[in-house]
């Protein structure tokens, strides 16, 4: 949860006054007596934030402190003391905590130091999920007919929070589109988190999906939240999904109807609330007379559907795509834009592009490294349908 703290004091009275205090703020409380219980809640769970004293009985709070930043570095530590002074408070900041509040402790003080580093810990995450998005080709480039309906389609679609089934061949731009309707909606400051159903092994996409405890399964050497968690309050795309297997698709289901669900190996439920874009490049109608797809959970899913059109039925958007992306790949290997001829330009327009956009723009990038290769000295030479690149002889 986005909100949760942990409260570590050995002080009973400490642990139920500061718990009554910030369940009043809307925060999701836990508490702990001592390092090893903290220690041990976070391997069943992850906490936003924790409320850490100095002096434990047995390992104290700057060596916990010191373990959780180790294996949790995302997690926000705020030190408390009775007994502090300079040097520990020196040592606390040096090994990550936000903030040092002295006993007795003052409830306002307290409060605004746990808001500030909730808040801190959520600006790190947008900071990197805007970053992450910056690596992305958010554009959806092209004026046609096709192009224009869909992006009329996402602006009517993208405020409600109707699920959404998006179809299209591979390479179109179904990711695109699931990021333009997230970021046209009212869940555009929260997360955007993804998972390629058909990319992710089955023994592991459970643990993608709802995250475990520490000693969930073999391998599982620490928690980890899933994607349903990191992506609370957000939207999850669940790409490819008509891959995904029956055994997961019951628990998707449940997650839809509860908007809860448990980590493997635990048995506390996190309740989480995510709007679900799924997206395919198969019939799910053919699925479920296959029975490969369940039916309810199609009907869950497809509240809403899209289609993403392929490129041969919006060839006139070639051109406009081939100069995205000539400008593009240009920049980024420190080169001039290249020059397309028209006669280019209709063969490019001329093909039908089996492999879509994603086709397009790896035949651009191609187009733009193999200038700057020849540039240097290289040449292409052509094996049984393939290219390779031998260094030109110098005569």
């Amino acid at each position: 949860m986005p909100n949760s703290v942990l409260i570590v004091d050995d002080e009973d009275g400490i642990r139920r006054s500061l718990a009554g205090v910030l369940e009043d703020e809307g925060m999701s409380v836990e508490t702990a007596a001592s390092g090893e219980e903290c220690l041990a809640f976070f391997e069943r769970r992850l906490f936003s934030c924790v409320l850490l004293d100095v002096w434990l009985p047995g390992i104290d709070g700057i060596e916990t402190l010191e373990r959780l930043k180790t294996n949790y570095p995302d997690t926000a530590v705020i030190m408390i003391s009775g007994h502090g002074s300079i040097e520990t408070a020196v040592r606390a900041t040096r090994l990550g905590a936000l903030d040092f509040i002295e006993k007795p402790l003052q409830i306002d003080r307290t409060v605004v130091a746990v808001r500030n580093a909730l808040r801190q810990r959520q600006l790190e995450a947008d900071n990197l999920r805007l970053r992450e998005q910056l690596d992305h080709d958010n554009a959806m480039i092209g004026e046609s007919v096709p192009i224009r309906a869909l992006r009329q389609q996402i602006a009517i679609a993208a405020p409600t929070n109707g699920r959404i089934l998006i179809y299209g061949e591979s390479g179109t731009g179904k990711e695109l589109a699931a990021r333009a309707i997230h970021q046209h909606s009212r869940r555009a400051t929260f997360p955007f988190v993804e998972l390629n159903c058909a990319a992710i092994p089955e023994e592991l996409i459970e643990s993608e999906l709802f995250g475990h405890t520490k000693g969930a399964f073999t391998g599982a050497t620490q928690s980890k939240r899933g994607k349903f968690e990191q992506a609370d309050g957000g939207t999850l795309l669940l790409d490819e999904v008509g891959d995904m297997s029956l055994k997961v698709q019951s628990k998707v289901l449940r997650v839809l109807e509860e908007q809860r669900f448990e980590p493997l190996g635990s048995n506390t439920p996190l309740q989480v609330d995510v709007r679900i874009i799924a997206a395919t490049n198969k019939r799910l109608d053919e699925e479920i007379e296959r029975g490969t797809f369940r039916p309810d959970l199609f009907y869950r899913l497809n509240v809403i559907p899209f289609e993403v059109p392929p490129l041969r039925d919006r060839s006139e958007d070639i051109p406009l795509l081939t100069e995205y992306f000539n400008l593009k790949y240009s920049a980024e290997y420190n080169r001039a834009p290249k020059s397309f001829t028209d006669e280019a330009h209709n063969r490019l327009s001329e093909y039908d592009w089996p492999g879509n956009v994603r086709e397009l723009r790896n035949t651009i990038e191609r187009v733009v490294i193999m200038a700057a290769l020849e540039r240097i000295g290289f040449k292409v030479v052509g094996l049984c349908g393939r290219v390779r690149w031998i260094r030109a002889s110098r005569s």
